[in-house]
């Protein structure tokens, strides 16, 4: 029987881009789904290797490959991996990477059921994302860790819909925090300037904004009413 193949439901974009995605757990996967969806030239990568991707490949047309590879030519690239996981993600990861590229990080800190507890976080004073910033030595942009990841495929909306949910965004490069607003409104969201990396405590796990499905209105006040301080279940 011929594999599956996800068909294209939404309208493609003029000019798609190349995106790389390294992790294919359910955002990373569900990521995949949606992009290939609006005729994005995505790669996808996991730490099993190209082979255990054969069915995503199969239902989207993404072409899998080594994480070393992901980023290569990338205009963006998303880091989609258990914070755990992002110290062993390798050097030079985005050396081949296009001009401009702007990096997603999806990642959140859960130190009790799978991280364990990481020093640099939790006595260093700093945000995941910056973190994860100082491992993989390249800015990125703190967007979607407080989205279930089915509602990527579900709860996507046109623009002015009155259903359309908004998503929190973080970052300190303005270009690049724009050019993933722009991704995330094609994707069917609408967004709320989060402030740059070191605000982006306001979407960690626990914050009111993490998991909200709210409109703009809504995100924008979650936002102010978080606290730096981390509720006790996510501290290591």
């Amino acid at each position: 029987m011929e594999p599956r193949r996800h068909r294209p439901t939404e309208k493609a974009r003029r000019t798609d881009m190349k995106i790389g995605i390294i992790g294919a757990g359910n955002i990373g996967g569900n990521l995949t789904r949606r992009l290939t969806a609006l005729g994005h030239d995505v790669s996808v990568a996991n730490s099993r290797g190209p082979h255990t991707l054969k069915e995503l490949a199969e239902e989207t047309g993404a072409t899998p490959v080594r994480v070393e590879e992901a980023a290569r030519g990338a205009e963006i690239a998303v880091v989609a991996v258990p914070l755990k996981a992002v110290q062993d993600l390798p050097s030079g990861l985005f050396d081949e990477a296009a001009e401009g590229l702007a990096v997603i990080d999806t990642g959140n800190y859960y130190p009790r059921g799978r991280d364990g507890r990481i020093a640099g976080i939790e006595d260093g004073g700093v945000t995941e994302s910056r973190w994860t910033e100082s491992r993989i030595g390249q800015p990125v942009v703190k967007a979607f860790n407080g989205t279930y990841a089915q509602d990527l495929l579900d709860r996507h909306r046109p623009k002015g819909d009155p259903e359309r949910m908004a998503l929190p965004v973080a970052g300190d490069d303005e270009a690049a925090k724009r050019k993933v607003r722009d991704l995330i409104e094609e994707l069917g969201f609408d967004t709320v300037d989060a402030g740059g990396i070191d605000d982006s405590w306001r979407q960690q796990p626990g914050s009111p904004v993490y998991g909200l499905r709210g409109d703009v209105d809504a995100v924008t006040r979650a936002l102010a009413e978080a606290s730096p301080e981390r509720q006790e279940k996510f501290r290591g």
